[in-house]
Order: structure tokens, then C-alpha cells, then sequence
């Protein structure tokens, strides 16, 4: 373990409790996140646990050292979504018969996959240890890890599956505690947006484990006829296959609770006869934009990419870190409005810490026990960045709290490149301010010396001695 004065407590979403976090096996601590499905971009909400469950990643390793911490981020890349992009994609190829339909999909997702991580990487985020494709886990394995039909068949076997029309299905009614993640029973499994309801199903809850393929779907052979597996067995297959039928933690969004999360605990602890699936679950709050869901519909629809890489939101790109920073201000658990304010605060949070880490000597410092203790408390990010505030306004040339500053940005995720000021961009903006003036526009005259101030940019305006001209110097302003 490490110096953390106090241990890891977690929210667990399935007893709704904080509670201390205690390993299976200390040697190897293990944890699963529902990773992106690959038929599009990532959007800024499939950000949000990709950041999260990155800092508590980093945590545990602090906590039990590198080499002792298993994550798995899974790639979903069997879905009906992306057949339809391959179709779209790549319909005439299919059509000659020059491309199969698996090997369309297979185009659309490794270029999908990519952006994702070339997206993530550069918001700060961590490899996870391990990154299985569903793709990989559907047929029996010549390694003899988990697949999706060998565990389908022992869901069978026990009674807690069976097949109609076509299809395999999950029976609820065979699980007399269905429900307890969700706090849902049986008697409320009516029909409803995620619940469908077919005439072969023997309950309305009842959920689709495989489903025959069309000649246009991709599809595998399997005992019950060439199809594609549903969503849920895919998590509880990659799951096992590197975790085990029990292991630590196992994290996603709030929205994959019900029905994708109570489903994989359904099968996973039916088909290996266990108690638990994963001892905690860990779920990260909604997002909206700027007080708005995000929808299409709505105009508010953004991909990681965009905001990275074009001027779409608040007419600017947005670097990674500020997006990441922002992600964290507002606790894991709670909604979080993703606004253009709220980027401009994480960019000036940002600027401020980051001159203090300037200051820091060339050898790393230490990471301080506050923090860990902060974040070891279910990830209080709000009370850890107040830490790292208190450090920057301490931190002087070669000082502890400079050096301690810059070792905890580094272990948060976040760059720690000098923060040294960008002339060309401080002469655009007084420019800019000059020429408000002239035009005796004093409110954006007077608002771009304010974000200028509050990016540490003090502006002095005085006359040229010789022509007598208005000229405005600045200073850095720590």
C-alpha cells in the first residue's frame, strides 16, 4: 500500500453505499469499464468515463502499485448500428461481392476504434491493461479463455436460458433476485423503451442472449443457427475471460445500469453459479450541454474530435486537458453541464496551477497524502483541486509546494509543459482590445482585459512619450 493516511472508499451503486474498498486478491486488483461501441465517433459523453475510471486506475496503482492493477475497457464492435454504417459505407463492395459484410464492419470499426483512441489519448487518458473486441470473444478460443457461446450453453444447462423463435433468451423468472442492482422486480418489468416484448418470451424482462442472422448480418455458427450474440453476454464473456467469475470493481455510465448492467450480473452469476458479479459497481453521473440534452435534434450533438479539432463549440478547438479538467470539476457522481463557461474556468484553473508547476526544481517531488487521501475518499475531485490551488498560490522558485504541485498533475493525468505565456496570442488580443477603444466599445474593451487578467495577463495602458499614442504593455501577474 502506499502512504495514504486513510483507505479507498467507493460508492457502490449496488448497495448505495460508500464503503470500504477491499481486493479480492491485493496482488491483483481488477476492474472492468464498459468500453465505447465503434459505429461513429465517441461523442463528449463517452468521454466522461474514460476519464473518470482513468484517475481511479491511477489511483490503485498508486495504492497497490503498478504491476498489481488489471483494467479492462472493452470495444463493442458487434452491434446493428455498425452494420448499418457498413452497408452504408461499403454497400456497393458488398453488393459485387468484392467485400464480406464482416469485413466491411470490420473496416468501419478499426477506423472508428482508432479515432477513439487517438481521442482519449490526448485527453490525458491511460491505456487500460487489457482492450478485448467483442469480435474476438463471440466462438470457443483456441486459449481457452471465456466466449460468449460456451457461456450461453452453460445458461441453458443450469435452466436459466432456453430458445424460441429463433432465438436464445435469458429467463428472469429464473433468478429469484433479478433486480437488485437496478432495485427493480420482476412485476415492474413491463413493456417500456428499453424492455421489448415479444409473444415467444415467457417474461416481459426476458433478454435476448442470441438472435439469428439475415443472409445481409454478420453472423457466427453456433448450436443454435448462424446469428450474432445480444449486448449483455458480450460484457459478462470479456469480463471472465480476463477478470474471473468474481473480481473488484466494475464501472460504467448511469445510463448502462438498467438494462446492460443488471443483465450481465444476471448471466455472469447464473452461468458460473457465484453470488457476485463484481464486489462494487461504480456508475458516473448524465451530461448535458449547456442545460440541454444532447441530441442531434438539438444541434448539441459533439464528438471528442470536434471539440478537439474544430471550432463547432464556443467558436474554438478546446485542448484535451481542459476538457479533462473540466470532466473532473464536478464530482463522478453528480450531472454535470458541459458549457463554454465551464471549459474557460478549467482553462484559467489550468494556466494558474501550471505557473506554479514552472517554478517546481527538475526532480520530481512527491505526490502529497492529501491528495491521495481526497481522491481515496470515492474520488473527491472538487476537495483534491483545492488542494492543488492552495499548492500554486505557495509555490515559489524551487519550493516544496511547487515541486509537490507538478507531481500531482502528472499523476492526475494532466500536462505539465511550461505555461509559458504565448506572446502572439497576448498582441492578437490587445489589438483587438485597441480597436474597441477607438470604437468606444468599453464592454469588450473591458472584457478582453478581464480574461486576459484571468489568464494572468495585466494589461498597463499608457501614451508613447513621442507620438502620443495610446500603447498598452503587459506583465505576467502570478
Amino acid at each position: 500500500m502506499s502512504d495514504a493516511s486513510q483507505g479507498l472508499r467507493l460508492y457502490n451503486t449496488l448497495t448505495r453505499t460508500k464503503e470500504d474498498f477491499v481486493p479480492i486478491d491485493p496482488l491483483n486488483v481488477r476492474m472492468y469499464v464498459c468500453g465505447p461501441t465503434v459505429y461513429d465517433f465517441a461523442h463528449i459523453g463517452n468521454a466522461r468515463p474514460v476519464i473518470v475510471f482513468d484517475v481511479l486506475f491511477r489511483l490503485l496503482r498508486h495504492l497497490y502499485r503498478q504491476t498489481h492493477v488489471t483494467y479492462v475497457r472493452n470495444i463493442t464492435d458487434v452491434d446493428d448500428k455498425i452494420n448499418a454504417r457498413a452497408l452504408r459505407d461499403f454497400g456497393g463492395e458488398i453488393a459485387s461481392g468484392t467485400l464480406s459484410l464482416n469485413e466491411a464492419i470490420r473496416r468501419v470499426t478499426e477506423k472508428t476504434a482508432g479515432q477513439f483512441h487517438s481521442d482519449v489519448a490526448v485527453l490525458g487518458c491511460l491505456e487500460p491493461t487489457v482492450e478485448p473486441r467483442a469480435t474476438e470473444f463471440v466462438e470457443p478460443r483456441a486459449d481457452g479463455k471465456v466466449d460468449m457461446i460456451t457461456l450461453i450453453q452453460s445458461l441453458i444447462e443450469r435452466g436459466h436460458a432456453y430458445v424460441a423463435a429463433g432465438e436464445v433468451l435469458f429467463d428472469t423468472a429464473s433468478m429469484p433476485d433479478y433486480g437488485q442492482l437496478s432495485k427493480r422486480n420482476l412485476d415492474e418489468q413491463q413493456a417500456g423503451a428499453r424492455v421489448a416484448v415479444d409473444a415467444h418470451k415467457k417474461n416481459p424482462g426476458d433478454f435476448v442472449l442470441w438472435k439469428l442472422s439475415s443472409p445481409e448480418e454478420p453472423g457466427w455458427n453456433s448450436p443454435w443457427g448462424r446469428g450474432r450474440p445480444g449486448w449483455h453476454i458480450e460484457c459478462s464473456a470479456m469480463s471472465a475471460a480476463y477478470l474471473g467469475e468474481v473480481f473488484d470493481i466494475h464501472g460504467g455510465g448511469l445510463d448502462l445500469i438498467f438494462p446492460h448492467h443488471e443483465n450481465e450480473i444476471a448471466q455472469s452469476r447464473c452461468a458460473h453459479g457465484t453470488e457476485m458479479m463484481a464486489n462494487i459497481w461504480m456508475h458516473n453521473g448524465f451530461l448535458q450541454v449547456e442545460g440541454q440534452k444532447m441530441s442531434k435534434s438539438l444541434g448539441n450533438f459533439y464528438s471528442i474530435n470536434e471539440l478537439l479539432e474544430t471550432e463547432t463549440f464556443g467558436g474554438r478547438k478546446w485542448p484535451g486537458e481542459v476538457l479533462r479538467l473540466a470532466m473532473l470539476m464536478t464530482h463522478y457522481r453528480e450531472p454535470i453541464d458541459f458549457s463554454v463557461r465551464k471549459l474557460e474556468e478549467a482553462e484559467n484553473t489550468l494556466r494558474k496551477w501550471k505557473r506554479g508547476a514552472d517554478l517546481a526544481p527538475t526532480a520530481a517531488g512527491q505526490v502529497p497524502v492529501e491528495i491521495i487521501d481526497a481522491l481515496s475518499d470515492d474520488l473527491a475531485t472538487y476537495a483534491t483541486f483545492q488542494i492543488l490551488t492552495q499548492l500554486a498560490g505557495e509555490a515559489v522558485d524551487g519550493n516544496d509546494a511547487a515541486a509537490s504541485l507538478k507531481a500531482s498533475l502528472l499523476f492526475l493525468g494532466f500536462d505539465v509543459a511550461s505555461a509559458k505565456v504565448d506572446e502572439g496570442h497576448v498582441a492578437k488580443a490587445i489589438a483587438k482590445r485597441l480597436a474597441f477603444i477607438a470604437a468606444k466599445n468599453w464592454a469588450e474593451a473591458d472584457r478582453i482585459r478581464d480574461d486576459l487578467l484571468a489568464q494572468g495577463i495585466q494589461l498597463k495602458d499608457g501614451k508613447d512619450p513621442v507620438t502620443g499614442e495610446r500603447i498598452t504593455t503587459w506583465e505576467v501577474k502570478r
